[in-house]
């Protein structure tokens, strides 16, 4: 009868033991001295090792003939427990033996010495499981037990154990087992297995194992038992239903540049190939979260196997930028939270895969830092904007406006304006009141529309929202005497239009120009003087603060 790679190849001693040396010299050292607890709590993640250090625990306690600690594993009480016909080491699922009848039968069992061994070994897994009652009982079971009874616990979640348990029993924290030793690991097993196991598909079932060694043998008895003759990348992608990383690196791509229907269209090519949609939206996740890590670090271990340092993964994080990386990760959560609920999981896939490519069409925080770190990019470089919001980020914003013109009185001039000769006085209308108080503001006074936006921005840190800030960070300011126009995209007109946000805008205005303003808000660049009117600023000696087109 076949039996599984992870059982078959499970250590026999605790020299076996794969990762965790802190853990079996202790218990090795324990049984050499003979200095053994009544109770061992094993705690850490899946895959491990606990529940085998507990069974190679019961085998060391009850061998006739140990070696250093190690059972033997010939001797008539190692081959009984390991066949199961010692009946004095049980093995328990605390998932299934939830209640307090289960540990009351247990508690009544221990009176009686051993059978066929030295000591009588419970283990019992992933006892957090226990109820509260269950766990009452079994604390007046470990406050003084029988000297032939032995406990040897396993959790992986240790916070559900109450504190009164813990302080019965020695704790041994596993850790995760490390990438290397799982590779040599898989190494040992397909060569011991006859099985012809490339480098990249051992690295690709480490990367997938994620700490745990069990894990890894059985996606390699997955793979081995899908029928190839060579287990290569090819391979375990067509038996775990894996997108690979060269198909995610290409669907990443067409998400930075913002390619919509290419992103959908390689996302139908995964769905017709078989790849289910949680795996391919976990491997997009783990390669985003690769890209910005890597910003940040080189130290820390690719999940999805890109080379953090390589061409690759620098162009596609300069494309997305660490902002929109962070949101794009977030918004694949919730995705994935999505799917997990039920719905449509297609219709699910391909409104994020949409939301990935435009930031726009999502509302949440993370996509609307996204979008203003791509406006404080575009305002950093001063890159012309494009008329199609989905193309590269540093080029989102609107057009600066062509630079000021000014024109001034030369030095030593005489009183008259030298405009006179070229505009008569009777060929022009009067000025109003407003056209004066307009004209009164001279180049010299006026700030420049840079130095303007950035003094504005900094009077309305905290007094408008974040979305409010990333509107005016892409707008176009002119100051004029008694008003200030704002000019933004017609799509965001009416969301300036708020009567409250405009008291806050002016309120602002007016400490940065030292005097009270009437905010305009309008569309497009502010209309341009007339040729009358500017033909008039001349001839009364005035500067012009702006000629527009």
């Amino acid at each position: 009868m076949y039996k599984a790679l992870y059982r078959k190849w499970r250590p026999l001693v605790f020299a076996d033991v794969v990762g965790q040396r802190h853990v079996t010299e202790t218990l090795k050292n324990e049984c050499v001295a003979g200095r053994l607890s009544h109770a061992y709590l094993f705690t850490g993640t899946r895959g491990t090792g606990k529940t085998t250090c507990a069974k190679i625990l019961a085998r060391a306690v009850n061998c006739e003939t140990p070696v250093r600690g190690d059972p033997c594993n010939q001797c008539p009480s190692c081959l009984g427990i390991l066949n199961g016909s010692v009946l004095d080491v049980v093995e328990m699922d605390a998932a299934s033996h939830t209640g307090v009848d289960n540990i009351r039968t247990l508690r009544e069992e221990l009176v009686y010495t051993p059978a066929a061994v030295k000591r009588r070994v419970y283990i019992i897994d992933e006892v957090h499981m226990l109820s509260s009652g269950a766990f009452n009982a079994l604390l007046t079971v470990l406050e003084e037990p029988p000297p032939h009874v032995l406990f040897a616990m396993a959790t992986t979640e240790i916070h559900k154990v109450p504190a009164t348990i813990l302080s019965r029993c020695q704790r041994f924290a596993f850790r995760r087992i490390a990438p290397a030793d799982i590779l040599a690991r898989l190494r040992a097993v397909a060569a011991e297995e006859g099985l012809s196991l490339t480098e990249g598909a051992a690295r690709m079932l480490t990367r997938l194992a994620d700490g745990s060694l069990r894990d890894a043998l059985s996606l390699l008895d997955q793979c081995v038992t899908a029928g190839p003759s060579q287990v290569d990348e090819p391979a375990v992608c067509d038996a775990l239903g894996l997108a690979g990383l060269t198909r995610i690196s290409d669907l990443a791509a067409a998400v930075a540049a913002r390619e919509a229907a290419r992103a959908l269209s390689l996302f139908a090519d995964l769905m017709a190939a078989g790849r289910d949609m949680a795996s391919v939206l976990d491997e997009l996740c783990v390669l985003l979260r690769d890209l910005l890590l890597s910003a940040y670090t080189s130290d820390l271990p690719s999940l999805s196997g890109i080379e953090p340092d390589g061409a690759a993964a620098r162009s596609l994080a300069a494309q997305f930028g660490q902002a929109r990386l962070l949101s794009a990760i977030a918004l694949i959560q919730e995705a994935q939270g999505l799917m997990a609920r039920g719905g449509n999981r297609h219709v699910d896939m391909e409104l994020c895969l949409l939301r990935l490519c435009d930031e726009r069409l999502s509302g949440d925080a993370t996509a609307l830092a996204a979008r203003v770190a791509a406006l404080e990019q575009a305002l950093g470089t001063r890159g012309p904007a494009l008329a199609n919001p989905g193309a590269a980020p540093a080029a989102v914003g609107p057009t600066p406006p062509p630079a000021a013109a000014q024109t001034a009185r030369p030095t030593g001039a005489p009183e008259t304006d030298t405009a006179e000769t070229d505009a008569p006085e009777t060929d022009a209308p009067e000025m109003g009141a407003a056209e004066a108080d307009d004209a009164a503001i001279t180049a010299a006074e006026a700030p420049a529309p840079d130095d303007f936006a950035a003094a504005f921005l900094r009077a309305l840190e905290g007094e408008i929202s974040l979305f409010s800030t990333a509107l005016l960070r892409g707008a176009h300011f002119t100051v004029r005497a008694r008003e200030l126009l704002i000019a933004v995209e017609a799509h965001e007109l009416e969301r300036l239009r708020d009567k409250d946000l405009l008291d806050t805008l002016t309120r602002a205005a007016a400490r940065v120009l030292g005097r009270p303003v009437e905010i305009v808000v309008s569309t497009g660049l502010p209309p341009s003087p007339t040729a009358d009117r500017l033909a008039a600023l001349l001839r009364r000696g005035e500067g012009v603060i702006r000629v527009e087109p």
